[in-house]
């Protein structure tokens, strides 16, 4: 009777594990966030890329439920132009845009997830911290479950983080909006036990 018992409270445990939460942490190595700012009054743009620190993504019932990313803002990069012996990012790195020595980070937490699943989309209400300042955000996003992928565009206001900088020269005059790609790829998920589950 004891063991007929056991034996059902592991099917249980099991049956209960299958339908827990799993865990998806960022590979931080083969993940990247691509950043665009352009000019107000020109046709032009300077673009670039800015890394992880950490990231992890959790899911309940193969759904996105909630997700945390920790970007470095020391990384800031501007290949086209850091190629050439100068660009913007010196620039970004001041006060008056990011301060990134007194902010070495920035931070994204998903507050609500909604997934649509005839277009595999995801709305995704979320944080975001950059200079100590907290504003909500809302994007929509794409993602793999087979491939681990994890694929949104972002596009923010700058000013409401307190990045006010702008030229005096009106052909120079930087645009408020700042856009984000976030293309990213996740490990093989662990459950609540830490146990690798793929």
């Amino acid at each position: 009777m004891y063991k007929k018992i056991t034996i059902t409270a592991l099917g249980l445990f099991l049956s209960l594990l299958a339908h827990a939460q799993q865990y998806y942490a960022l590979d931080t190595q083969n993940s990247v966030l691509d950043w665009t700012g352009s000019y107000s009054f020109s046709f032009s743009e300077h673009t670039g890329t800015v890394s992880f620190r950490e990231g992890i993504i959790t899911t309940r019932d193969g759904k996105i439920e909630s997700g945390s990313f920790i970007i470095d803002m020391t990384t800031i990069t501007n290949p086209d132009y850091e190629a050439r012996g100068h660009g913007p990012v010196g620039h970004l790195k001041d006060e008056d845009f990011f301060d990134v020595a007194k902010f070495t980070t920035a931070k994204l937490v998903f507050t609500k997830v909604e997934y649509f699943e005839q277009s595999n989309h995801h709305k995704i209400e979320a944080n975001l911290t950059i200079k100590g300042l907290t504003r909500p955000i809302t994007f929509y996003a794409t993602a793999d479950g087979e491939k681990r992928s994890f694929h949104a565009r972002i596009k923010i206001d700058r000013t409401r983080w307190g990045i006010t900088y702008n030229n005096a020269l009106k052909n120079e005059a930087i645009s408020d909006a700042i856009e984000f790609e976030a293309k990213l790829l996740f490990d093989a998920p662990t459950d609540a036990l830490g146990l690798t589950s793929q």
